[in-house]
């Protein structure tokens, strides 16, 4: 960054930001050294009579300084990894993302955190395109195509800026300089530039709504660098009675005020003096926001994470409430898909009404690891809930749902999830429990989760494989129960809809056919068989060792009460049986 850091540190330490000149508002960072320096031994392997110590240089490493100092030297950054961290990610990687890349030892595991580096900031994690990769090298090299001047375009401020936060939504460009009308905060006045340029945005997450930022080229090179001091560009600051403010002008005062004082801007005295001085606090400090490292909003959500799966800490504050259901679906013999539904009632949810509208918002952070702790599927996703004002009590008893896919291969797991409602950041929630992934073995049957559905029904072919719900050709939103100890309850004018995929059925060698009985039933707490219906699997498909059951049922004639619908298949080449149920109510 090239705007004056003597006067922001004098400023700065006249607004009270540092204790010292050693620890600079926007001083760098030292990067600590990848070599160890040793102590050296006294007297170990010399005349002790002697009273010599070893020479430091030459004595043996231990063990433990040996290890150390061959996993420095593995871990050293170089080639396309060194580019990708210090050229590619510097303005948009987080200080905890960088020093966890820092702290990889071989290039294996830099391709996996560079992989899921980018899969985090995928807006739609689902497609095979990131969007926000792609957007991010297309800004890198719009900025190196547009603002380089004597260093690459990247490395200027206004590449900066415009890789970090997208193009502004409108440009004041005075690229000759030349006469200039001051408006009134700036003290009024005519007097003459150097080329300079005003970008405006219109709002930036984390730093507010109307922002400027302003760029000068004094060195008039085509460098234009960001200043937080509107005078940088007055050509005609240090000429004597030359490009006088409207104060200095009616006044007949001069230049030596702008001076005097230990102002970040050298505005000169005028109508607007006091609200810019007690306004300087505000620019240093958006200074700081624009260069600074992104803020990770899931970092102390991560932590809570980390804390409750590491040593099940309880959480401060009060306790945000989800529910969670977990379903499996094979994929391929090495691989199945674990859908998991997160169910919120809107009445957790903290609203913040504005301009009429209400809205909630939630950050979800998901985890599945090992259990010997390794991760091996992270989710991360902000949920935002929006209603008109005057229809947020209704909204209030209904229940919002969302909805993740993950690949897991067969397997013992730990599925942590956590919850925080951002507006009211004390109000978290945190989800555990394992999870058993099923292996489909070739010779036995095998069967997914039967899952209850309150919506069901087949999508395009444009849609299968994406979006939230979509299972192969179906849309299938999962009923998730309040409590796990209990079923998932329907109206009586709601319809039971229900989804199920078998495996590994035979096939006849001479038909190339398979051939079993599918039967589903709703039964009763007492065991009553009250409805019964039975499909030959070669309707539902003949040639495949596959089969999905799915159906919808109006439930308006059942009683309120308990019941249990049951999908069994009796596959007659194999002679094996399986079959999967799952409770319900009917209010």
């Amino acid at each position: 960054m090239m705007f004056n850091r003597r006067r922001l540190l004098f400023a700065a330490l006249n607004c009270g930001l540092i204790s010292s000149p050693a620890t600079g508002l926007l001083a760098q960072t030292a990067t600590p050294s990848t070599t160890q320096q040793t102590q050296p031994a006294t007297g170990q392997g010399q005349d002790s009579g002697q009273g010599q110590e070893a020479d430091p240089l030459k004595r043996q490493l231990s063990d433990k300084e040996r290890y150390r100092a061959q996993k420095n030297l593995r871990g050293e950054l170089k080639g396309p990894y060194k580019k990708w961290l210090d050229e590619d990610v510097p303005y948009i990687i987080t200080d905890d993302e960088r020093k966890a890349f820092l702290s990889l030892a071989n290039d294996e595991e830099r391709e996996a955190f560079i992989e899921s580096f980018w899969l985090r900031r995928n807006p739609n994690p689902d497609s095979p395109e990131n969007e926000f990769r792609e957007e991010h090298y297309r800004r890198i090299q719009y900025a190196n195509d547009h603002y380089a001047a004597g260093k690459p375009g990247w490395k200027s401020d206004r590449g900066h800026i415009y890789i970090a936060f997208g193009a502004p939504d409108s440009i004041d460009s005075h690229p000759s300089g030349g006469m200039y009308e001051r408006p009134p905060e700036e003290g009024g006045g005519e007097t003459s530039t150097f080329p300079f340029e005003i970008w405006h945005y219109r709002y930036i997450e984390g730093i507010g709504e109307n922002v400027d930022i302003e760029f000068v080229d004094t060195c008039q090179c085509g460098d234009y660098h960001y200043t937080i001091d509107r005078s940088e560009k007055d050509a005609l600051k240090n000429v004597p009675g030359a490009g006088m403010t409207d104060y200095e002008e009616k006044n007949h005062a001069g230049k030596n005020d702008r001076f005097n004082g230990n102002g970040i801007e050298q505005l000169g005295a005028g109508n607007m003096a006091t609200y810019n001085q007690s306004h300087e606090f505000d620019r240093i400090a958006m200074a700081v926001k624009l260069f600074a490292p992104p803020a990770n909003s899931y970092a102390d959500l991560s932590n809570d994470l980390d804390a409750f799966s590491s040593s099940h800490k309880l959480l401060q504050g009060p306790v945000f409430p989800f529910d969670v259901r977990t379903d499996y679906v094979k994929v391929t013999d090495g691989m199945d898909l674990i859908p998991i539904t997160i169910q919120i009632r809107n009445r957790d949810i903290t609203f913040v009404t504005k301009d009429g509208v209400s809205k909630g918002v939630v950050n979800i952070l998901g985890r599945v690891t090992t259990i010997m702790h390794k991760t091996v599927q992270t989710f991360e996703d902000t949920v935002e809930i929006t209603e008109p004002s005057e229809l947020l009590e209704k909204s209030l008893d209904r229940k919002s749902l969302y909805w993740k896919a993950l690949p897991v291969p067969p397997g013992l797991y730990r599925l942590d999830i956590a919850l925080k409602d951002v507006n009211n950041p004390d109000h978290k929630g945190i989800y555990g429990r394992s999870l058993n992934v099923p292996e489909f073995q070739d010779e036995n049957l095998g069967a997914s989760s039967l899952i209850l559905a309150d919506q069901m029904n087949t999508v395009s072919s444009q849609q299968i494989g994406s979006g939230a719900f979509i299972i192969s050709n179906m849309f299938v939103r999962p009923r998730v129960a309040e409590n796990p100890a209990t079923p998932v309850s329907f109206k009586r004018n709601q319809e039971l809809n229900f989804w199920v995929q078998f495996y590994n059925l035979g096939i006849d060698d001479a038909t190339k056919s398979n051939s079993a009985t599918v039967t589903y039933q709703i039964s009763d707490s007492a065991g009553n068989v009250i409805l019964e219906k039975q499909l030959e699997s070669k309707d539902l498909g003949a040639h495949s060792d596959q089969l999905t059951v799915e159906k919808s049922l109006p439930i308006a004639g059942l009683s309120p009460g308990k019941y249990k619908v049951t999908v069994k298949v009796n596959d007659a080449i194999t002679r094996q049986t399986i079959a999967q149920s799952a409770p319900f109510v009917v209010e």
